[in-house]
């Protein structure tokens, strides 16, 4: 039975009629409902409210309306209350109508299925608050809607929504802390920066959408063509890639001796410098962790040039700690943009064996730059090739562009025992 059907009632939800919902990220505790009447069936709970009448019509024994936007008028927080909802109102472009029972019933779901949604896309439970719109029903709508017609299973619709949830939580945390920061200082306007924040939003908020969606329509068509050009469909999810790590050496002293702003700075720095290399290599960043960033390429050759590109770039700058890079070649799962597996494992730990401003690749990896030419299958033989050459009795070697020195082999914690290899440039 649907949460539309009659006498449904949606799972999570208690005897009282109070299911859970998320309201949008950023959602202002305490904001007002609309003056359009309160909750359905829901108590006003930890959000100031006032608990619900019996009656169900969720009108709190506390809580004013007032104002021709509903909004509360009890204390001086509301005069706050009332810029977020304003601007919650500018970049949703529409006002709270819904509450999570109401939006489930819209768009045809049970609330059960609504619920996993709101969670997977990283909202709070709000209750039954009247605290969604719209656009929120038309986006049930559509996830519902491609479940329906089997392009996507119930999983994987929930798989689209955390995904898509959690990458732009990240952009917009990063665009609201840094972006607009910087934009609303100095303030020579006398204006305070929540005075501000509503005109910038309104300028900028169609220019990033618009930018927004483009970067994600090429992303797409390349990853897409990294796909296509799969051998067959076991490759398109486990493929054969290079994965590598970059590590600042030394980073706790760091963290100790550096104020919070300088620390911030250096790591905004490194991080910055490392995509900006993997980007311009053919590589893709997987994800940054302060210290330690993660790229893969689907060609060794491409992986051998950004680790040596990262060491080489990091050495000429002096406010940079020292740099170890470990790669490794093989099977890789990926999921959700993110890669995992026993090959992720080993560059992971080469990376933690490496000296100080080197790069350390595995057996696998050493083999795959010498199947393509990159690097030489045997030094000794590369050598003789080239005296053969100089003394007119042979071709010459191919020209190669790394060079790869054996180390000595040594258990690695839980690979077993490993032959790591010093990746260098050939002279």
């Amino acid at each position: 039975m649907t949460a539309d059907e009659p006498g449904a009632t949606p799972r999570g939800a208690d005897a009282e009629g109070e299911a859970v919902g998320e309201a949008p990220a950023g959602e202002p505790t305490g904001d007002p409902a609309r003056s359009d009447g309160g909750p359905e069936g829901a108590g006003g709970g930890s959000d100031g409210r006032g608990d619900a009448d019996d009656d169900g019509s969720g009108e709190g024994d506390g809580e004013g309306h007032g104002g021709e936007n509903g909004e509360s008028g009890e204390n001086a927080e509301n005069g706050e209350n009332n810029i977020a909802v304003k601007l919650e109102q500018l970049i949703l472009g529409a006002d709270r109508r819904y509450t999570p029972f109401q939006a489930a019933r819209s768009a045809g779901v049970s609330m059960d299925l609504a619920a996993r949604f709101w969670r997977a896309m990283g909202f709070a439970d709000i209750g039954q608050v009247k605290a969604l719109t719209e656009a929120d029903v038309l986006a049930l709508r559509r996830l519902a809607g491609l479940v329906e017609a089997g392009l996507l299973s119930e999983a994987m619709a929930v798989q689209v929504a955390r995904s898509t949830g959690q990458t732009t939580a990240r952009l917009a945390d990063w665009q609201i802390d840094s972006f607009l920061e910087g934009l609303t200082e100095p303030q020579d306007s006398g204006l305070t920066r929540t005075e501000i924040t509503y005109p910038l939003v309104e300028l900028l908020l169609p220019e990033l959408e618009e930018f927004l969606v483009y970067v994600w329509r090429r992303q797409l068509a390349a990853a897409t063509g990294r796909v296509v050009q799969a051998q067959d469909d076991v490759e398109m999810v486990d493929r054969r890639l290079a994965v590598g790590f970059a590590d600042l050496v030394g980073f706790t002293r760091l963290t100790r001796r550096l104020e919070e702003e300088e620390l911030g700075e250096l790591v905004e720095a490194f991080e910055t410098t490392a995509a900006d290399l993997v980007a311009a290599h053919g590589g893709r960043l997987i994800k940054t962790l302060g210290d330690e960033v993660l790229f893969s390429a689907d060609d060794a050759g491409i992986a051998a040039e950004i680790g040596l590109r990262l060491i080489e770039t990091m050495g000429h700058d002096e406010t940079m700690p020292e740099l170890r890079v470990g790669i490794a070649f093989g099977t890789v799962t990926t999921r959700m943009g993110d890669v995992f597996g026993t090959t992720v494992n080993l560059a992971s730990r080469l990376t933690s064996i490496a000296p100080k401003d080197t790069v350390l690749v595995d057996e696998a990896f050493a083999v795959e730059l010498g199947r393509t030419g990159d690097a030489p299958v045997s030094e000794a033989d590369a050598a003789a090739a080239e005296k053969a050459a100089q003394e007119g009795t042979g071709s010459p070697p191919p020209p190669y562009r790394f060079a790869l020195q054996p180390m000595w082999q040594r258990p690695v914690r839980g690979l077993g025992v490993v032959e790591p290899w010093m990746l260098t440039r050939r002279r």
